[in-house]
């Protein structure tokens, strides 16, 4: 839904992120309450760990409620927590990937 109302194009590749990101700093911009774009927060989360799964082979994780991603280096990732970081002003799910594709490529 976001991908055709904001006519953004999301292809799984890492450049795409920097689209998300940007996406996600134009609604903080606005003032969107946090409440009103939880979901959508938690939907780009979902999409940057599928782009960083598909970039490093890494396997998704479930605890509590929570998911995560397990790299073949055995570091995890929340890119659902990073998607509210950067809500905040305090996050970046392209640096997050980086990170995570910088990491098990060593």
């Amino acid at each position: 839904m976001m991908r055709e109302g904001a006519r953004v194009r999301l292809d799984y590749s890492a450049r795409s992120l920097w689209r998300v990101d940007r996406m996600i700093e134009e609604i903080r911009r606005e003032g969107a309450p946090y409440a009103a774009v939880e979901s959508e927060l938690r939907g780009f989360g979902a999409y940057a760990g599928e782009v960083i799964a598909r970039q490093t082979g890494a396997e998704w994780w479930a605890t509590g409620g929570e998911h995560w991603l397990r790299t073949p280096d055995g570091r995890l990732w929340d890119p659902v927590d990073e998607a509210r970081r950067c809500f905040g002003g305090h996050g970046s799910l392209r640096l997050l990937c980086r990170d995570a594709v910088n990491g098990v490529h060593r």
